[in-house]
Parts: structure tokens; C-alpha cells; sequence
């Protein structure tokens, strides 16, 4: 498929995703009286509704999902792994533990910004340790150290989660177990303007690494004779899309499979220049969570599915159709 085909396309469909998340839910609406709260008319309840939690909502699904797609995209390129995805470095089991200390310590109250920031925080906290061990025997940083520490990283968080939540409360361990498994609920304007300040900036760098990403996806040997500054593309296109990944995660908890199946899908679709795949890699990551989370919403109303198990359920068949499609290409 063409890039100029993709591309439409993914954007027509996100059009279709924001409309079927704003106007679907417990309350569902016409879409006239969607664009008439958009545009500041109707009852309070509408508005109330419409403007106060299905857009942001929607909103934060877009840009979550586009993060976490052209994060995995990066690390996909730089670790020259089509499995790897954005949570391999540790950052998820940073932002879980914070996440979970601060559940097991009864600090998470409705409307707090104490369980976000302290999911940061920790993902934070990964991040600083895996490249500390990625870098220990020099300044140069050895890709294959990296992703070595990082599953070392994530294993070991793995261990404090679970010795907290077996001296915690059934009730905190239901709390933890339920935020690990990601989900928008709580979105709100807030937390809509916290994420895109540090998404939309972080993915126009990442943007603007198209070319050296292409040239590393190579080979870094290849990369630095072409005129690349091998080091400093890694460190910062490593750190920037680990940022993306923690304000995410700090925000909606552990979203899974966003980081690995669709850049991979989207690459098996229209090839490997990062010039297209990262730009598409996000509208195609920001359109599949937009429509997980509607499923997650409506699936089993007016119970809510996490939004993690959605992605899951929707993007281990999808991607094994995209994986049978290349085998079976001339």
C-alpha cells in the first residue's frame, strides 16, 4: 500500500474513531447534537457530558496512542528489533511501582495528581538507571546493554510490586491490578493539556530524526560513515520516546501492544522509511486506542473493560493477519 493511500485513509478513520467516541456511551447522542456542544449550544447536561468527559477522553486516547506508536517505532528502529516496544527499557515497572507504592500508602484520592506524578516519577527512575547500566563501561551506549538492562530493570520491579501488594489490602491490590491494566476513565482536561505538553513536542523530535533513524536502522557503523552522530541520535531518540512512554503510563496506567503492533503494522504496510512510518505510525496508533477505549466503554455497558485488555484481545488477531500477509506476499 502507498504512503499517500495510508495516510488518508488512517486520517478518515481517526475522524470516524473521535465521533463514534464522543457520541456513544451510556448517554448517546446524535451527531447533531455533538457538533452543537462542540460548538457551545444545547443543555447543560450535553455540554456537561460532551465537553467534560468524552472529549478529553477522546482527546487523551489520541494522544496516548500516537505516543506510544511512534515511541515504539523509535526503539523498533534503534534496536533494530521489530519486537521490541516502547515499555522494554523498564519504564512501565518504574511507573507501576510508584503507582502502586503510593495506592498501598491510601495517598491516591479522587482528583489527586499523587498516583500520576508518582508514576513519573518511577518511570522517571527507570529510565535514569537502565542508561546508567547501558553506559557504565564508557560513554558509548551499547544497544544490546540496553535492552538487556531494561529487562533486568523491569524484573526487578516486578519483584517490588509484588512484595508490596502481598503485604497490601485486597482492596489496594484490586486498586494496583486495575491501573496496571491501563485504562482513560479518569481523563479530563487536565490531564489532557499535561500530556500533550509533553507528547506533541517530544514527537516532532522524533520527527525530525527521520533520517538518522533510517540511516541507524542500517547499522550504526553504516550511520556514523554516512554522516550521523550515531551517539546522540540513540541518547536523545531513547530519551525522548521514553518520555513519551511515561507520560502515558503515568496518566493511564500499562496500555500494552500499542508500541508493538502497530508501527509493526504500519511498516509491513508501507515499508521502513521512518519519513513515512513515524508520522503514520502515529495516526494509526492514535486511531486504534481511540477505538479500543469505545469498545472497552460499550463492549459490556455499563461495566467498563480496562482498556489494556481491549488492545490486547484487538491486536494480537490483527497483527497476526499483517504478519501472515507479508509471509504469504510475493
Amino acid at each position: 500500500m502507498s504512503r499517500w493511500t495510508l495516510g488518508p485513509l488512517l486520517v478518515l478513520l481517526l475522524a470516524i474513531a473521535i465521533i463514534l467516541g464522543v457520541r456513544f456511551g451510556p448517554v448517546p447522542f446524535t451527531t447533531g447534537e455533538v457538533l452543537a456542544a462542540l460548538t457551545g449550544r444545547g443543555d447543560a447536561r450535553t455540554l456537561d457530558i460532551v465537553l467534560g468527559i468524552r472529549l478529553p477522553r477522546v482527546l487523551l486516547a489520541i494522544l496516548i496512542g500516537g505516543g506510544l506508536a511512534i515511541a515504539g517505532a523509535t526503539f523498533q528502529a534503534l534496536l533494530r528489533n521489530p519486537l521490541a516496544e516502547p515499555y522494554i527499557l523498564g519504564v512501565s515497572g518504574g511507573a507501576s511501582v510508584g503507582a502502586v507504592v503510593v495506592l498501598a500508602l491510601g495517598l491516591a484520592s479522587e482528583g489527586s495528581w499523587v498516583l500520576p506524578l508518582a508514576a513519573f516519577a518511577g518511570a522517571l527512575l527507570a529510565i535514569v538507571l537502565v542508561f546508567r547500566v547501558a553506559t557504565a563501561t564508557g560513554r558509548v551506549m551499547d544497544v544490546r546493554v540496553l535492552l538487556l538492562a531494561g529487562v533486568v530493570v523491569a524484573a526487578f520491579f516486578s519483584a517490588c510490586i509484588a512484595f508490596i501488594l502481598s503485604v497490601s489490602s485486597a482492596r489496594t491490590v484490586q486498586s494496583a491490578v486495575y491501573w496496571m491494566m491501563g485504562g482513560l476513565a479518569s481523563a479530563d482536561w487536565h490531564s489532557v493539556v499535561v500530556t500533550a505538553a509533553y507528547t506533541m513536542p517530544a514527537t516532532l523530535l522524533l520527527l525530525g530524526l527521520a533520517r538518522p533513524l533510517n540511516l541507524m536502522a542500517i547499522g550504526e557503523e553504516t550511520a556514523y560513515y554516512l554522516g550521523a552522530d550515531v551517539e546522540k541520535v540513540k541518547r536523545t531518540a531513547l530519551v525522548v520516546a521514553a518520555l513519551i512512554t511515561a507520560s502515558g503510563v503515568a496518566v493511564a496506567g500499562v496500555i500494552g501492544f500499542v508500541g508493538l503492533v502497530v508501527p509493526h503494522g504500519v511498516r509491513l504496510l508501507i515499508g521502513s522509511d521512518h519519513r513515512s512510518l513515524l508520522p503514520l505510525s502515529f495516526l494509526a496508533g492514535a486511531t486504534f486506542l481511540t477505538l479500543a477505549d469505545s469498545i472497552a466503554r460499550l463492549a459490556l455497558a455499563p461495566t467498563e473493560i480496562p482498556v489494556g485488555v481491549i488492545t490486547a484481545f484487538v491486536g494480537v488477531p490483527f497483527f497476526l493477519v499483517l504478519l501472515r500477509r507479508s509471509v504469504t506476499a510475493p
